[in-house]
């Protein structure tokens, strides 16, 4: 039974894209304009199944929660014959296998999913001499072609596929094609296998050196172990990709014309909805995090894992530095230490638990006195690759309260921005002025301001903060179809409203965040004691 119920947005006219944003959490489904103008959505939930280091969905039940939410959305005639073309964006990193029918393989594997580390520390290591776990000669050359290198802690494709290619060899010679969630729905939708430069990065066997030519290499794909016939064509964010097949356009009841725009993973549609200029940072704020920014090269940061990298800008790269969970603190909070969801009839009886939050957060003063929690509940990516990091609350005391917990998760996310930011901008060159903020997290101003005064940078909240994902899906679909021009997008990203620092805070927080990297420092060698041998038992979350 579907869970998805519309919400409406602002009038529009003229064509409108049904824009895919396919999260972790679930599909939402929009009816964008090409302003960006977003008239209509629905949300669909997908289930998440968690056990140890293992972090897998259905890709079954990705299709189906679009269906769901599409359906919804497309429900009312007049806007729905108004459709022009379908365009994606999806979580990155996902790694489903396909036979040569299309069928799904199992489960997809997520970036959450830890169970590759030893399978392609394996590929990453020399015999006898390493930097930074890597051999020297392979370290630069995935460095020189690529712009990064693979996570050691398996999260990504690369080490998805290394692991199934040495545990599950069965599987992986059924394997008709290794896809990105994008190159699954896309598949779904035209029955062309392909994908984009920006889905294809963190398998990391692609040539990046030219931005106009992303292609693969022999010798990575050697290094990998994987062969090409195994992976997709790689097409442009913004290229045409086929018209709706037949069945997409019967059950939603679309025009017959409808075409597919390639679209984008995450990280870079929300760059597209956010800044498109050079050196104008994004901070999105969801299940996970991110700092990222439009730059003419090619660049690594390899101490802090930071890269300029593919994306769905043609002839740019995309500056980006990832934090593996930060609005997940705020969902665990809620759904395992506050209550949990089923204890609501259904979604529309649901409080806006998230608001509750801020408004008990408020209360407490900055600093949340004394309370430092570190928001590490799945491992970190930036600006240290250590997947045995875990979260933790420090100086908890009988004086404090849950408003003081509450408020120390959201400093916390906010300690993490920081310590990732100050590498980003270093990678930038140059003082990158306000930062958008973006995602679910970015529509709270409690957090928007926090993150300001602990980070020190002012922070620009978009006029509709968590339609980041759709808005840049439509724009692509704008751009695909001829309708826009990357020139036009600046004025299209509106803001509601500035964050300035407080400069009477600068004080507390600069000695909090230095203890922050303090606890790091002397907890990472516990953490990676207590986690190299992961704990089991199947945790099943519906997000």
């Amino acid at each position: 039974m579907s869970h998805a119920y519309l919400h409406q947005g602002k009038p529009t006219s003229g064509p409108l894209v049904l824009a895919v944003d396919l999260g972790t959490s679930g599909c939402k489904c929009a009816l964008v304009s090409f302003d960006g103008t977003v008239a209509a959505w629905a949300f669909e939930p997908v289930e998440l199944y968690v056990d140890g280091v293992s972090a897998e969905q259905d890709p079954q039940d990705w299709w189906q929660a679009f269906i769901s939410a599409a359906s919804v959305v497309c429900a009312d005639a007049d806007m729905r014959k108004r459709i022009v073309t379908v365009c994606c964006s999806t979580q990155a990193e996902c790694t489903v296998c396909v036979d040569r029918d299309g069928a799904p393989l199992g489960r997809a594997m997520l970036w959450l999913d830890m169970r590759g580390a030893q399978a392609i520390a394996r590929r990453l290591r020399h015999r006898w001499f390493n930097v930074m776990g890597h051999s020297p000669g392979k370290l630069l050359r995935w460095l020189r072609l690529t712009g990064g290198v693979p996570a050691q802690s398996g999260k990504d494709n690369a080490g998805h596929i290394a692991y199934i290619r040495d545990h599950e060899p069965e599987r992986y010679e059924r394997t008709y094609k290794f896809l990105n969630a994008l190159d699954y729905m896309n598949l779904r939708l035209t029955g062309r296998y392909c994908a984009t430069p920006d889905s294809m990065l963190t398998t990391w066997v692609t040539d990046n050196r030219d931005p106009h030519r992303i292609r693969y290499d022999d010798s990575l794909l050697a290094m990998l172990g994987v062969e090409r016939d195994k992976l997709p064509d790689i097409v442009p964010s913004t290229e045409v990709i086929g018209p709706a097949l037949s069945d997409v356009i019967e059950q939603l009841r679309l025009p017959a014309n409808t075409v597919v725009v390639a679209g984008a993973v995450d990280t870079s549609a929300v760059a597209i909805g956010a800044a498109v200029t050079d050196f104008k940072p994004h901070l999105y704020l969801g299940t996970s995090s991110w700092l990222g920014a439009h730059v003419p090269f090619k660049k690594t940061d390899v101490r802090h894992k930071i890269a300029s990298v593919p994306c769905a800008v043609s002839g740019r790269y995309l500056a980006i530095a990832l934090q593996s969970t930060a609005g997940a603190n705020l969902s665990f909070l809620r759904d395992r230490i506050l209550f949990h969801p089923d204890e609501f009839l259904s979604d529309e009886d649901q409080p806006d638990v998230y608001e509750i939050l801020n408004i008990i957060a408020a209360r407490v003063p900055p600093g949340s006195n004394g309370l430092i929690y570190m928001p590490w509940l799945f491992g970190e990516r930036t600006p240290v690759d250590n997947a045995n990091l875990r979260a933790g609350l420090v100086n908890l005391s009988l004086g404090h309260s849950r408003e003081d917990i509450i408020r120390s998760f959201m400093e916390g996310v906010a300690f993490n921005t920081r310590w990732m930011m100050e590498p980003f901008i270093g990678l930038l060159g140059r003082d990158p002025g306000p930062i958008a903020a973006v995602g679910g997290g970015a529509q709270s101003d409690l957090w928007c301001q926090i993150i300001a005064d602990v980070s020190g940078q002012p922070m620009r909240q978009l006029e509709n903060p968590i339609q980041a994902n759709t808005q840049g899906a439509a724009f692509l679909a704008a751009i695909g179809t001829g309708a826009l021009s990357l020139s036009d997008l600046p004025d299209l990203q509106r803001h509601r409203k500035i964050y300035e620092p407080n400069p009477g805070l600068r004080a507390l927080y600069d000695e909090r965040f230095g203890i922050y990297k303090d606890l790091y420092r002397q907890l990472a060698p516990i953490y990676n004691r207590l986690n190299q041998s992961p704990q089991k038992g199947a945790v099943h979350v519906s997000k």
